[in-house]
């Protein structure tokens, strides 16, 4: 029995023996080994057997990325405002025996390395450039400390500004500010705009005034054109007459003016306005025009043959002899009935 005890005894030692120096590191994870008190070992995830009593799991050092949130501050500008700043770190290790030997506290460290650096950074510029260039700052937070923190294996991937919040009183300056710097341009632009409808009234009016002018003078040519025509065969008809004054003697003249006798006549009994015309003219005067129109068309008749079988005689034609004066009686003035009107005056 005594010898059964001490196998049982030597088994459960063996096994607890085993169940110590067993390790199972998780997913993400890596765990720092230390043998008699030093690292020797980065125990990557997965089984693991270590001696019991002479190695031990150091740290559990946390491979994934992080986030880090920086709890919020104030923080004085160049140009004296204060303003309250909240961030985010995301960070990584990359090498766990750097992350857990050569700092101590690995979060405090990254916190307290970026809040000094931020004040850094944030304190050199003034509160617009810290309102507009979030990018730059956080660049410039980036670069400051991934640079510090690389002696830990720790790898800065990215570092964010969470909020600015300038004073009550500077927030509602700059709302004034904005508000009257949109209605500049607001006012800008409305100028703009009138100038440019004035610029294409004006280029409109001048058009048409050309236009209107091209018109006028176009007008103004075909007109003088047509004046140039009429005088043009005024003349011509003149000239005819001249010539036929000249060819048959005063025969054509008393022609044409016992034509336009006969117009005149003509309007004066159309008229509305009278039912009797009365002539202060001599009415054998008419009567001698009409002898004379008909012996200017004998003339013509006779002289016709004459002219047409002379054969190339060249004689000058003779001329018609004029009538003889009659006398002349002078009477009362007659009066020429209207057609549908009583006679009488």
């Amino acid at each position: 029995m005594d010898l059964l005890g001490f196998l049982v005894a030597i088994v459960g030692l063996a096994v607890v023996f085993l169940a110590m120096g067993v390790r199972v590191v998780k997913q993400g994870y890596v765990y720092t080994i230390e043998r008699l008190g030093r690292f020797t070992l980065a125990a990557e995830p997965g089984l693991h057997l270590i001696i019991p009593f002479i190695d031990r799991v150091g740290q559990k050092v946390n491979m994934m990325e992080q986030v880090l949130d920086i709890p919020g501050q104030e923080i004085i500008t160049k140009d004296n405002a204060m303003v309250g700043v909240d961030a985010v770190v995301f960070f990584q290790v990359l090498d766990a025996g750097k992350a857990a030997y050569e700092v101590s506290n690995l979060y405090n460290a990254i916190m307290a390395l970026t809040t000094t650096n931020l004040r850094t950074v944030m304190g050199s510029m003034d509160l617009d450039e810290t309102l507009s260039k979030r990018d730059e700052i956080n660049a410039r937070l980036l670069a400051v400390v991934d640079h510090a923190t690389s002696p830990w294996g720790v790898k800065i991937t990215r570092v964010e500004i969470k909020d600015i919040r300038p004073p009550i009183d500077i927030s509602e300056a700059m709302a004034r500010q904005m508000k009257a710097e949109r209605l500049k341009r607001a006012e800008i632009l409305e100028a703009e705009g009138d100038r440019a409808s004035e610029i294409l009234r004006a280029e409109g009016s001048k058009q048409s005034a050309i236009l209107e002018a091209e018109g006028r003078k176009e007008a103004a040519f075909r007109d003088a054109e047509a004046r140039e025509r009429e005088a043009e065969a005024e003349a011509k008809a003149t000239q005819v007459v001249n010539d036929a004054i000249a060819d048959s003697g005063g025969q054509a003249l008393n022609y044409f003016v016992a034509q336009e006798y006969t117009k005149a006549v003509g309007k004066f009994a159309t008229s509305p306005n009278a039912k009797t015309i009365l002539f202060p003219v001599e009415a054998t005067q008419l009567i001698g025009s009409l002898g004379g129109i008909g012996e200017l068309v004998k003339d013509i008749a006779n002289d016709g043959p004459r002219g047409g079988g002379g054969g190339g005689g060249g004689s000058a034609p003779r001329p018609a002899p004029s009538p003889a004066p009659r006398p002349q009686p002078r009477s009362s003035t007659p009066s020429v009935p209207r057609s549908g009107t009583p006679g009488g005056r």
